[in-house]
């Protein structure tokens, strides 16, 4: 990892592991495809920040890959602008009621699961307003914030992927997904499978991605 002390960084990640009887195709294969098609097209551009593209292991097992990258950047010194987390981005439902939410949270959200959802805490509060006004930007993309206190131990579940390690050592960091076992009957099932993916969804996520960080 070559990050000098004092380099601005955006980190886009996606953990390839999966837990043992799941192919994992949206948990989170489509993470992993959606960061290689994005570090594909960001190869055009000449851009004012680095850009480091992370795949990590061990996120099944307490986000071990990415507290270990987190733990060495603090260490190191690094400038982060920006982590985002690329977590189970491909599966949609339009029926009414297919999205589910955190206790409380239902009343501010739509009940269909055909929207891309963008998490931070209130460290990244300026991230998350910027990342998630220029991936709006994408035609017929619906996006959902949600801004979180602390480092989100009232809602949990925010904090399953790989952005909370950087939470907890004070990097801005989101978490883009499609909000996982909340709407994906699929999720840590032998059921996750590729026919289960909403391709042309994670099409337009990935192009929501590159312009959220040519924005940046």
């Amino acid at each position: 990892m070559g990050a000098q002390r004092g380099t601005s960084l955006i980190i886009l990640g996606a953990h390839f592991d999966s837990v043992e009887g799941t192919p994992g195709a949206d948990d989170n294969a489509s993470g992993v495809a959606v960061m290689l098609e994005a570090a594909r097209l960001l190869s055009r551009f000449k851009l004012r920040s680095q850009v480091l593209f992370c795949a990590f292991n061990l996120e099944e097992l307490n986000m071990i890959g990415s507290t270990h990258l987190a733990q060495k950047l603090k260490a190191a010194g690094a400038k982060i602008d920006a982590m985002v987390s690329l977590e189970m981005l491909g599966y949609t439902d339009s029926r009414p009621g297919s999205q589910k939410y955190p206790f409380g949270l239902k009343w501010f959200y739509p009940d269909r699961g055909d929207f891309i959802g963008v998490i931070g805490n209130w460290n990244s509060g300026s991230l998350l307003r910027r990342f998630s006004r220029l991936m709006l930007q994408v035609q017929g993309l619906a996006v959902e914030t949600l801004s979180v206190p602390g480092n989100g131990a009232f809602i949990p579940e925010v904090r399953l992927s790989d952005h909370s390690p950087f939470w907890d050592i004070g990097y801005p960091a989101l978490m883009v997904t499609d909000t996982s076992f909340f709407r994906n009957p699929h999720y840590h099932r032998s059921s996750d499978t590729l026919e289960t993916l909403d391709v042309p969804f994670m099409a337009k996520v990935c192009a929501g991605v590159v312009r959220a960080v040519l924005g940046l």
